[in-house]
């Protein structure tokens, strides 16, 4: 079958890497895939454009770049995607933000292919949203926690809500090293990408304020104070840049802080690290984490959504109340001082990932909700 995935853009962020590693595994069991976003605009974009492309994705530029379901930029993107429907023989189309739902109802009106949509975190219900869900044929949802939102606060019909959990490649995302060799290759990789030797703490994500990475930075002055060797690590683009950037200044901690728009691949910011932080105000799962995860880092998490999904608090990291940084920071240096639990919450994590969350599976599920729609 062809597939058209549909997204606002590809910066770095959960929901182009899920049209990755989605697309990619679609492409070898050999479907057409085709994904349709804005334009590379930034170099996380522009890395995320190369990928896709490496991986046999074809790539279509919309004018989508709007937070409004109802932008004249929906229907100039309608009129793009229009005759593509037909040229490259498109099935089923898959959206994976409101704003691209309200535009796959629009191809499916228009151009008669039915759609289905992802839904990967939380949103307000408000009116609109619950009188035009513009869900699809069927919606997915990444975890059970967003499966019970679906229902209870947007009304989506059960019948129509597919819990598949986001999969991950785990033989992509793997530990690295720690001793000869690659030791030495984890300093030379730090030293390409301008971070100094000693404790790296990191995340990874769009700079947007539902991803707390402001409360990670209010942590910062405390871990520094009890590890003079401590290094922060962001890697992300997003509309919070300058205030991130201001507030490290502001608190002192803009010499050992690092923002990082864009890396290559994201195994090699991840393989940079010591511990992994998701301070979310909101996370439908998280797929940075699952890949910190995978990458057997340990990590700490707000006790929100999907997080707690994932991190099972005592076991396989620690989990700790959103919006609180003197929380954050009690928990990072719980595990800094304690070397022999990192190792055993980073292992029994990598463990936790490849029992629960393959990326077969997610593949599997989702081709099946494509044939059920394509079947009617």
């Amino acid at each position: 079958m062809n597939v058209l995935l549909l997204a606002n853009h590809i910066n770095v962020g959960g929901i182009a890497n899920y049209c990755f590693f989605l697309g990619s595994a679609l492409k070898r069991r050999g479907h057409g895939v085709f994904l349709a976003c804005a334009p590379a605009a930034g170099a996380g974009a522009q890395a995320n454009r190369e990928r896709f492309l490496r991986a046999g994705i074809v790539l279509i530029d919309i004018p989508i770049m709007t937070k409004s379901s109802f932008s004249p930029l929906v229907v100039s993107s309608l009129f793009v995607l229009l005759p593509q429907l037909k040229e490259r023989g498109i099935d089923v189309i898959h959206a994976n933000t409101r704003v691209t739902q309200a535009l796959a109802a629009g191809l499916r009106m228009f151009g008669g292919r039915p759609y289905i949509s992802t839904c990967h975190g939380f949103f307000r219900p408000r009116f609109l949203r619950r009188a035009l869900p513009f869900f699809g044929a069927r919606v997915i949802a990444v975890s059970a926690e967003v499966r019970e939102h679906l229902v209870r606060d947007l009304r989506a019909a059960p019948a129509i809500v597919r819990l598949i959990p986001n999969g991950i490649d785990t033989d992509f995302f793997c530990p690295a090293l720690r001793r000869g060799s690659e030791k030495a290759a984890r300093s030379s990789l730090r030293r390409s990408l301008g971070l100094p030797d000693g404790r790296i703490i990191g995340t990874i994500g769009r700079l947007s304020d539902v991803k707390g990475h402001l409360y990670f930075v209010e942590a910062m002055p405390d871990i520094a104070s009890a590890f003079p060797d401590a290094a922060f690590l962001i890697v992300g683009e997003g509309k919070m840049k300058q205030t991130i950037l201001s507030r490290a200044k502001e608190l002192g901690v803009i010499d050992r802080f690092y923002l990082k728009d864009s890396v290559s691949d994201t195994r090699e910011a991840l393989r940079t690290m010591d511990l992994f932080v998701m301070p979310s105000l909101s996370e439908g799962l998280g797929l940075s984490l699952m890949e910190a995860m995978s990458c057997a880092l340990p990590s700490v998490g707000s006790d929100v959504g999907g997080i707690r999904t994932l991190i099972k608090h005592g076991d396989n990291g620690l989990l700790v109340k959103p919006a609180d940084p003197a929380a954050l920071a009690g928990a990072v240096k719980t595990l800094l001082a304690d070397e022999r639990k990192m190792m055993d919450f980073g292992s029994r994590a990598r463990e936790y990932i490849i029992s629960g969350f393959s990326i077969e599976d997610m593949v599997s599920g989702t081709e099946e909700v494509y044939k059920e729609c394509i079947n009617g």
